[in-house]
């Protein structure tokens, strides 16, 4: 299953340190204070100070002045910011989208509000509708998109610095970047543990894909009490993996690329603020999101700024992110590499299913690609967990 705003907290919104707004690296051994220097920053922004012209670096504010900035040799870590948007061609629904959207979908589970489903009060007394909803929509049923292999494909070429995501369904690993590629800001499938905080004994992808499927309610081995995937929840904390990482990478982000996403929840919607205030942002989704609003310009952040006078550096390519993806890898000559790659993958995974060779690409690209190669090596798909175990997606 796929949060693309998985839930969190409010409150560990407010918790989460600022890192610098520098447009390089702290220094090493630096003896500064990072959130100090934030706050100097944001007070020299409110007041009017240090707020000269930036520097920009988009040649134009367009799909193709982006492919040119990332073949221009200065564009060398990317960092991609997605959420369930890049996985709906896949068959997951994304949670707000009126009408299909998850949240308005989940009367049969008779629940107090949607988003009870995920809240970890709720799911301690009432754990039976987030387990029947887990075996609709488990990893492993699907098939990365086009948008997961783009991520692979700046990966192969050097280019991407990491990939944060929101997703659970884990298919950005099925796609084949690594643990050390991604940052999954909302947890994963991939690892289970028991809520009693004096076991918290962990249960991998297969003992817990085994008690979904069974109909059972997994209970711990050790002291009986309830084991829950590693996702977040409403009301629980984020992995530490994801602020740690975020005050060394973003800082030194010269590209961000946000796909699928409403940019609704926090912290991961703040991240995009977190870049060098001369870092271009492409946005990739069917609707803007993310624009400065009167109470971010009140406090000297920046939010996407598409349309105004003194818009510098923020494109929006507004459709479908496989779209979006296809329409940046035709500008940057990747097309038919692309297509051949999302191709062969499909192909792979259906061999693997015992299904057959995958037409998925038919109605983005007639001809492009050869859909009759067999797997290359490099394109070898992961294992369908995403992580060594039988089971994928997100």
């Amino acid at each position: 299953m796929s949060d693309p705003e998985a839930p969190i907290s409010g409150a560990e919104a407010d918790s989460l340190q600022e890192p610098q707004e520098e447009e390089s690296s702290p220094a090493e051994g630096s003896t500064e204070d990072p959130e100090m220097d934030f706050l100097r920053s944001l007070f020299a922004r409110m007041q009017g100070l240090g707020s000269g012209p930036v520097e920009q670096v988009l040649d134009e504010l367009s799909l193709e002045g982006m492919a040119r900035y990332m073949q221009s040799g200065d564009c060398k870590n990317i960092i991609c910011m997605v959420g369930a948007g890049i996985a709906t061609s896949a068959g997951i629904p994304d949670f707000r989208s009126p009408g299909t959207g998850l949240y308005s979908n989940l009367q049969k589970y008779d629940l107090p509000c949607p988003e009870a489903i995920f809240e970890i009060g709720y799911f301690k007394q009432h754990p039976e509708p987030f387990f029947t909803l887990a075996r609709e929509l488990y990893p492993g049923q699907f098939k990365p998109t086009v948008c997961h292999y783009f991520m692979c494909m700046l990966k192969e070429k050097g280019l991407l610095r990491r990939c944060y995501t929101q997703n659970i369904d884990t298919l950005e690993r099925v796609a084949g970047l690594q643990e050390e590629d991604l940052i999954e800001a909302h947890g994963t499938f991939h690892t289970s543990h028991c809520l009693n905080f004096l076991c918290r004994e962990e249960y991998g992808l297969p003992w817990m894909k085994e008690k979904i499927f069974s109909e059972e309610i997994p209970k711990c081995e050790k002291c009986n009490s309830l084991v829950k995937p590693d996702i977040v929840f409403f009301g629980e904390t984020l992995p530490s993996r994801f602020s740690s990482s975020m005050l060394s990478d973003f800082p030194r982000c010269d590209l961000l690329i946000i796909m699928g996403t409403s940019l609704s929840v926090q912290p991961f919607a703040s991240l995009i603020r977190k870049v060098p205030r001369k870092t271009p942002r492409l946005l990739i989704n069917r609707e803007k999101s993310g624009e400065t609003d009167s109470q971010m310009s009140f406090m000297g952040t920046e939010g996407m700024d598409f349309d105004s006078e003194k818009a510098y550096r923020d494109v929006v390519f507004l459709g479908s992110c496989d779209d979006g993806c296809l329409a940046l890898a035709e500008k940057l000559g990747w097309k038919d590499e692309l297509v051949a790659m999302v191709t062969r993958q499909h192909a792979a995974i259906d061999a693997l299913e015992g299904g057959g060779a995958s037409a998925s690409m038919a109605n983005k690209s007639s001809g492009a690609g050869d859909k009759g190669e067999g797997p290359e090596q490099k394109d070898k798909p992961a294992d369908q967990s995403g992580a060594g175990e039988r089971g994928k997606e997100d």
